[in-house]
């Protein structure tokens, strides 16, 4: 069965997003520095393909929400977690880049605990969130894979698409790995009453997850 997102805010529009082509690793970087000191803009970069990406209030609001929904998991599950939000993924070794919605360390918390990530030594985080509510050019699924993202997330404003990373590609789940106690409908269920209202659709939710594991 299908679950999806009954009733997404009136008038998601998501993002603003412009590509470039045919563009070296040089070239992506003094873009990426240019333009970071002048606007909320993200960048990802696959092998000479820049994808330009300006959030706007649907797409923001979806992540911050689901950003939310993990939080609360790990807190009421005892987890560990380190936040990345949409620190910048480099690996220019294999021509990739990537600055996601939401990026965590949860399995490999303590491996990178102490320190600033370095990606050449360092695993990838466990689990990136993205929103693309609107078209993107690039191929994000070849994208995390290849960096070795083990756990994404992929919402489009409706569907949640939970991917799992075997034999370097993924492969769609129903449940998250991180979390498998939690169905699909749980999260189109908390974004439903977290947009009529935040606060409330927080507690509840953390009922829930309290009584689980009582």
């Amino acid at each position: 069965m299908t679950f999806i997102l009954l009733e997404p805010p009136p008038k998601l529009v998501g993002e603003k997003r412009l590509a470039f082509r045919d563009l070296d690793w040089p070239a992506f970087k003094q873009i990426q520095n240019l333009l970071t000191e002048r606007t909320r803009a993200r960048f990802s970069y696959d092998n000479g393909v820049l994808e330009i990406t300006m959030p706007l209030e649907g797409h923001e609001r979806s992540a911050r929400l689901i950003e939310r929904f993990i939080l609360i998991l790990v807190m009421e599950l005892g987890m560990k977690v380190k936040t990345m939000g949409s620190t910048t993924l480099d690996r220019e070794d294999l021509l990739k880049s990537a600055e996601p919605d939401n990026g965590y360390y949860i399995q490999n918390y303590a491996l990178v605990a102490d320190h600033e990530i370095n990606l050449n030594v360092d695993p990838a985080p466990d689990l990136v969130v993205e929103v693309d509510i609107t078209h993107t050019d690039l191929n994000k699924n070849a994208l995390y894979a290849s960096l070795g993202v083990q756990e994404f997330w992929r919402f489009n404003g409706r569907l949640w698409q939970i991917l799992q990373l075997k034999d370097k590609s993924y492969v769609e789940c129903d449940r998250s790995p991180t979390f498998p106690m939690v169905e699909k409908q749980d999260l189109y269920q908390f974004l439903e009453a977290a947009f009529v209202d935040e606060v409330a659709a927080e507690i509840n939710f953390r009922q829930w997850v309290q009584q689980t594991q009582a």
